[in-house]
């Protein structure tokens, strides 16, 4: 294990997936995080003393330097999907991403990875699309050789997209959906953490990779699969966007006016200004093909962990299997 790591958010959804598998390949791993004491289940990811989180703000430069220090190879894995406090977006995916580039190309660094996400554009109309292009836009400057990754919407265990829709299915009688005719591409997280390896092993060229799964479906279909999965039945009721503006609006609104106590982690107007573009690989773009990776469907892994929000749990089967007996 001569080899080190430093993992930026690496206790995240898609960090932890990477730390375990540069773990796999023998690496020391450090993941930098902002609570250290909550991300101690990464340790178990290497042997004794392999896999170490360890404090750091990516807003401070003296803080990144610290934990970079001695890395051969650095990946940076923050980013926000809404704002709270002083994480913005400015600061966070724009002057975040620019501060890791310019202090791993100081520090001498091999290999550096930049997650980004498709939507990065410097003239989308919502701030997390403008940053997400801040942020590429500095690390191609400050760091040439740098692989950049664009996932669409990332799916696994613990993703905040299936299980957030999966979670209403439970109480509400309805599902909304705001852009049920936005087309998405899901990308299982693991697929994504390879693409990373393969960044810092030195597999991927330098250059942008755009991350998409084997399908494209609508918004409004994505929730038809869901529902097929947790086996409930929902009326999908599409949220037209000036609606979805006023209620985001208004909860944007609330966080402002109780300063932060009460967070908008439901809808911002941000979020609406993304969802009226798809979120698609684009034909031209490299992409997992290149990686020599073959992408997850949904259909092999949303069973594996969205069951748990079937009626009967993890009894479904087995019911149905009764069900099935007694028929014969």
């Amino acid at each position: 294990m001569s080899k080190l790591v430093t993992i930026y958010g690496g206790s995240g959804f898609v960090g932890r997936y990477i730390a375990r598998r540069m773990a796999q390949e023998g690496w020391r791993v450090r993941v930098g995080v902002r609570r250290p004491n909550e991300a101690l289940f990464v340790k178990p990811y290497g042997v004794v003393g392999q896999v170490e989180p360890v404090f750091c703000n990516i807003r401070d430069d003296a803080s990144v330097r610290a934990v970079m220090h001695g890395a051969d190879a650095v990946v940076n894995c923050v980013g926000i999907l809404a704002e709270s406090g002083k994480n913005r977006f400015q600061s966070v995916q724009a002057e975040g991403a620019a501060r890791v580039a310019r202090i791993a190309a100081a520090e001498g660094v091999q290999a550096l990875v930049q997650l980004s996400a498709i939507g990065a554009d410097a003239q989308s109309p919502s701030a997390y699309g403008r940053t997400k292009a801040a942020g590429e836009a500095a690390v191609r400057e400050a760091f040439p050789q740098a692989v950049i990754l664009r996932p669409s919407v990332i799916f696994g265990p613990e993703d905040d997209f299936f299980n957030r829709f999966a979670q209403m299915t439970r109480f509400s009688p309805v599902l909304p959906v705001v852009g049920g005719s936005t087309k998405f591409q899901p990308v299982f997280v693991d697929d994504v953490a390879q693409a990373a390896v393969a960044g810092v092993l030195g597999r991927a060229a330098p250059g942008t990779y755009e991350l998409g799964g084997p399908d494209v479906e609508t918004f409004r279909d994505l929730m038809k699969m869901l529902l097929r999965v947790v086996e409930r039945r929902k009326m999908i009721v599409n949220v037209p966007f000036w609606v979805a503006n006023l209620i985001g609006g208004a909860l944007d609104l609330a966080q402002t006016a109780t300063f932060g106590l009460l967070a908008n982690k439901t809808l911002t107007r941000d979020q609406v200004r993304n969802l009226r573009r798809d979120n698609i690989v684009a034909p031209d773009a490299k992409g997992l093909a290149d990686l020599g990776i073959s992408p997850t469907a949904m259909e092999a892994v949303l069973p594996e962990y969205l069951w748990s929000f079937r009626p009967s749990g993890q009894y479904a089967s087995i019911k149905a299997s009764a069900r099935n007996l007694r028929k014969t």
